[in-house]
């Protein structure tokens, strides 16, 4: 951390999660295993963004839309392991006064697993140090569809006028609104893709691909990201 300019951390950090069943695979142990692995590096990242205080959101690719095509004991076991995680470390996050958010459609999911969403949101819902954004059977593309779909009833009902449908108004209605634009968009185990994750939210997002498979990823590696960042200009556009 003595190398990185506390000044210009980045606001809001996404991940996206990438490489347990890889790291499963590596150490020769199941993919349920791979994924308890994964949930480490969570606390790990949580830890590490709350310690550095000026980063205010960290959003976590969790379930994918497209994830649903995994074998049903692969999804089982991802489900099972969210209501753990739950249980488990939903009241030290709370003492950390970090709010929890859930991106993504509640369609499709079981009782259970809505039951333990809606109970992160409502108990963290006043909390200001922190926002950790959990993406659940989210689709940056499916996002972006729904928002232009709340966008249109709004019209139709008299709520928006036509003329005064712009960037504002749409991100006003995107699953978790008033979050800030994603500054640095991390992703584990050497990939370059998006994978559908944030289309709308990392469209002036410093993109940084790291070698580590998620199960590994610690503090170090964060601030390696950080650096990273850092070391990049900002345009926006402009030169």
């Amino acid at each position: 951390m003595r190398d990185l300019d506390m000044t210009r951390l980045p606001q809001h950090i996404a991940i996206i999660m990438d490489g347990n069943g890889r790291w499963a695979e590596k150490h020769g142990v199941s993919l349920a295993e791979g994924h308890e692995a994964g949930a480490k590096s969570v606390r790990a990242a949580i830890k590490a963004c709350r310690e550095l205080h000026r980063v205010k959101v960290l959003s976590l690719y969790a379930f994918s839309t497209e994830n649903w095509r995994r074998s049903r004991v692969e999804v089982n076991a991802l489900f099972r392991l969210l209501s753990k995680y739950v249980r488990l470390e939903l009241e030290n996050i709370h003492k950390e006064d970090i709010r929890v958010t859930i991106m993504g459609r509640r369609e499709g999911l079981s009782e259970r697993v809505v039951a333990d969403l809606d109970h992160c949101e409502q108990l963290t819902r006043h909390n200001k140090s922190m926002t950790v954004n959990v993406a659940v059977n989210y689709g940056g593309r499916g996002e972006i569809a729904d928002t232009a779909r709340r966008l249109a009833v709004d019209a139709a009902t008299g709520a928006l006028r036509t003329e005064d449908i712009d960037e504002d108004a749409f991100s006003r209605r995107l699953y978790v609104p008033g979050l800030p634009d994603v500054d640095l968009l991390i992703r584990t185990s050497g990939e370059m893709r998006l994978s559908n994750f944030m289309l709308w939210q990392v469209s002036y997002a410093e993109i940084v691909s790291l070698g580590v498979l998620w199960p590994d990823f610690r503090k170090r590696h964060l601030l390696d990201a950080i650096a990273r960042y850092q070391r990049r200009q900002r345009r926006f556009g402009g030169r």
